[in-house]
């Protein structure tokens, strides 16, 4: 009896609760009671603590059995295999006809078809919430409005429900999301404390913004870098959705923001006028409308960015779709101080739940309207890229196979329709081989992806960045690519296929395998894992092979038979698997004796060593740039690196590793008996890796004595108004752009490279002079290098007279700095093997 009357008391509570959490997310909303609210299947009131990601999952789950309204798939997994789940809501006559929707919709965003009446098609929306994983109220209020859309009574709901078929991504970053909801919770008080300066507020590096590798993933859809954004963005393509919301989180002190975004000068250059004129003032009025109804005070058009296309908001422009930006103040935690009063996690998600029903609204109401947007915006593509003087672009590098294959991959997922090329074709300085290059025509509906990946922008409404400046990803992959009115297309490309080649027969002296293709450090990594003895090739030569004569270039790779611990037959079978697993060309020599250049003997042969990589890590370290550094060697490597708190440094024995990476940061958390340890441990011949502002600390430490570039400042006014500094300072910053670099190909940094000039990435004000010793600044920039991006006058001119990368004698190690960021994102494939490189060969580099 006691047992029952518990059970009635604390349903009587749970119901309490309930029905306050109501009155406050949905005053005057009644639902149907069959339906659990969030709060009664988690057993407390959403806002009371951040949500796991399991538990999100798991009440979606409940919706789908419960209701014919709701069908839960999991679309992927992230790096840490949480599910990637879309939840999709509708009424029982589009939910029983979802297949044959979604191919309409596919329908109406492809020109070449038959236009479908739209009259009779619903709205497409997409609710996309939680892409940093501590902007945690809008997972919250994916709970909610997910429950709102199911079980809601009022007529908006069932309109809802009738006019749309809507699809929720309750969290894009799960991974992060439960990093930062374990911090939240870990240290929730009781009462929560809302002093900003409170351990809940401030949580430990690298924070949970970022996913499994550190990465930010409203920055990925672009390059996609990782599965989270990859089997995303395939989803995307699968719907063509009408109305797309990103929902984040800014400072406390803040109010809210929602588009349009800053008129120009924070808008995407191919995206047509229309989305910002027209459509974006729109909807705006409908955020306006429930924002003044609960009170909450908003802005627009000052700032936020909508111009890269990796966004979760922009990326949606650019396919005929509305992407919308939301922010909300951030309670941090569950309760935080602000100047308005304490913000509590409850009202950060409130605003995200009346936002994510204003779009619902709006979408609906509009709903004939963005259909016809929808095809518009492909047809006007098509037009467009008729008139477009390119005509075509034509793409590919002669030496390495696997980085061209992964650049048509790359357009492949986006969609965008390529094409082998039919005939040799010389456009300006390159030359693109049949067989080896592909063409891009520019008549097609994914035109205005095209222009990403091919056009150099360099004129801007603004001078002030959010992000970066250029994006053109073909530079990114260090693709040899031009405009070629005269291209002749070939057969369509519709997927990409890995070579296979065929293993050498017969006795070898030594085997080569060419530095030049972009998975060759993997299986570099992979022979010497394997315990095979594996040397470097210093000078170019050439050899007499299974093939014939072969000119080869320096860096290849030698396997002397001679020199190996293992049998013949295991190494053969060893270096056969690996060879066939990463797509790479092995040559087989009978003799030591070349038909040219270098013997395979000479004093310019050497041992590659083994590499034993550690980081240092932690607060003052850039976790993007670590993470970027750790994902490359995981990823395309599958090399282990030791990644070390540097609050830690002082229990390590550096002579444990031979190359220690110091990513962008400050270190000067180091203690004095640190810094000598690693003083020593350079002097007998370690490997320092030094990325930007860690350089400019080895300076501090006399470890290193490099100059900056200095010129003449121009005299700036002495006064100037208040409201103008943001923009002003805000100029001198390069916060992202391109640049065309020359690379000495004799250099061990160059290995693999066969083209003296490589476009790229910066993202940083330091410009560091040449090396004094005249063989150490083996990559520099061109005379006129501005590919893409904005830099101020000045900084060019520094730039110019500054070194890309350079390298510092110290005793017998060295440091190999990089200025520019060859890893950035996970996109830039066609530097990668640069930073690769001084980790391989970076005893040979001085």
């Amino acid at each position: 009896m006691k047992k029952i009357y518990l059970s009635i008391l604390s349903l009587f509570f749970t119901a309490q609760f309930a029905f306050s959490q109501t009155e406050y997310y949905f005053p005057g909303e009644k639902f149907d009671p069959e339906i659990p609210s969030p709060e009664e299947f988690l057993g407390y009131p959403v806002g009371d603590w951040h949500t796991r990601y399991d538990l999100i999952v798991k009440y979606y789950e409940k919706l789908d059995e419960l209701s014919d309204l709701v069908k839960l798939e999991t679309i992927g997994y992230t790096h840490e295999h949480r599910p990637k789940v879309i939840l999709t809501i509708a009424n029982e006559s589009n939910m029983a006809n979802l297949e044959a929707i979604r191919q309409t919709q596919v329908q109406l965003a492809d020109p070449t078809q038959p236009k479908p009446n739209v009259s009779q098609m619903p709205s497409i929306v997409h609710l996309g919430y939680g892409v940093h994983g501590n902007e945690p109220s809008s997972a919250e209020a994916a709970l909610l409005t997910a429950y709102w859309i199911v079980a809601g009574q009022s007529e908006l709901a069932q309109r809802v429900r009738e006019e749309s078929v809507v699809l929720i991504d309750p969290t894009l970053n799960p991974d992060g999301r439960d990093r930062h909801s374990l911090w939240a919770n870990s240290n929730k008080g009781f009462p929560p404390v809302a002093d900003p300066l409170d351990r809940e507020h401030n949580e430990a590096w690298p924070g949970g913004r970022t996913n499994h590798y550190w990465y930010d993933l409203n920055r990925d859809w672009l390059p996609l870098a990782h599965p989270e954004s990859q089997t995303k963005v395939q989803w995307y393509h699968q719907w063509y959705p009408n109305v797309i919301t990103d929902f984040h989180e800014m400072g406390t002190n803040s109010t809210y923001f929602f588009e349009p975004t800053k008129p120009y000068g924070s808008e995407n250059p191919v995206v047509p006028r229309k989305n910002y004129d027209e459509i974006n003032p729109i909807f705006a009025d409908y955020f306006a409308k429930y924002m003044d109804e609960i009170g909450s005070l908003y802005w627009t058009k000052e700032v936020f960015d909508n111009s890269y296309p990796g966004y979760g908001s922009t990326y949606p422009d650019i396919h005929g779709g509305l992407g919308l930006v939301f922010e909300t103040a951030s309670s941090r935690g569950h309760l935080q101080a602000s100047q308005r009063g304490d913000i509590s996690f409850a009202f950060t998600i409130r605003n995200h739940v009346v936002n994510s029903l204003a779009t619902l609204e709006a979408a609906i109401d509009n709903r004939e309207y963005m259909h016809d947007y929808l095809r518009e915006f492909f047809e006007t593509a098509v037009a467009e890229g008729r008139k477009d003087p390119a005509k075509n672009y034509v793409f590919g590098d002669e030496y390495d196979e696997s980085r061209n294959r992964l650049f048509v991959q790359f357009l492949l997922d986006h969609q965008i329709d390529v094409y082998e090329n039919n005939a040799d074709l010389r456009v300006g300085n390159n030359t693109f081989k049949k067989g080896k290059s592909w063409v891009v025509p520019t008549a097609q509906p994914q035109y205005r992806m095209v222009r990403t990946m091919f056009e150099y922008v360099k004129e801007f409404a603004d001078s002030v960045f959010y992000d970066a400046s250029a994006w053109t990803m073909a530079a990114a992959y260090g693709m040899p690519f031009a405009a070629a009115p005269s291209a002749q297309s070939g057969v369509e490309v519709k997927e990409v296929a890995k070579p296979v080649f065929e293993f050498p027969e017969g006795k070898a002296y030594a085997y080569l395998i060419d530095w030049s293709d972009y998975f060759a450090p993997k299986a570099l990594y992979e022979l010497q894992k394997a315990g095979i003895h594996v040397e470097v090739v210093n000078r170019p030569f050439q050899s007499q092979t299974q093939e014939g004569a072969v000119d080869f270039a320096a860096g290849t790779l030698m396997i002397p038979m001679g020199f190996q611990k293992i049998k013949d037959t295991e190494l053969i079978d060893q270096l056969k698997n690996i060879a066939n697993k990463n797509q790479q060309k092995v040559y087989k020599v009978e003799t030591g004796l070349n038909l040219s250049g270098i013997d395979l003997g000479s004093n310019s042969v050497g041992a590659v060593q083994q590499p034993k990589v550690i980081m240092l890590v932690g607060p003052g370290v850039s976790s993007y740039e670590a993470g970027e550094i750790w994902h490359l060697l995981d990823s395309k490597v599958g090399m282990p690196i030791t990644k070390v708190n540097t609050d830690d440094f002082g229990r390590v024995n550096l002579f444990d590793y031979n190359t220690l990476i110091l990513a962008s940061g400050n270190y000067n958390s180091l203690s004095n008996s640190a810094v000598e340890h690693l003083k020593d441990w350079i002097q007998r011949g370690g490997t320092i890796v030094s990325l930007k502002s860690a350089s400019l600390w080895l300076n501090r430490q006399g470890i290193t004595n490099e100059s900056a570039v200095e010129l003449e400042e121009k005299a700036e006014p002495e006064s100037l108004p208040f409201a103008s500094s943001r923009d002003f300072e805000g100029a001198k910053a390069v916060g992202g752009s391109i640049y065309m670099a020359e690379l000495d190909l004799t250099h061990p940094i160059a290995y693999g490279y066969q083209m003296k000039n490589i476009p790229v990435y910066r993202n940083s004000n330091i410009f560091i002079q040449p090396s004094k010793n005249k063989y150490l600044t083996p990559i520099r920039y061109t005379e006129n290098p501005h590919l893409g991006g904005y830099i101020s006058d000045q900084n060019l001119e520094k730039l110019k007279q500054s070194a890309s990368v350079l390298i510092s004698p110290s005793g017998r190690g060295r440091v190999v700095h990089f200025f520019d960021n060859p890893n950035f994102r996970g996109a830039w494939f066609g530097t990668n093997k640069l930073f690769l490189n001084a980790i391989f060969f970076g005893n040979q580099m001085d």
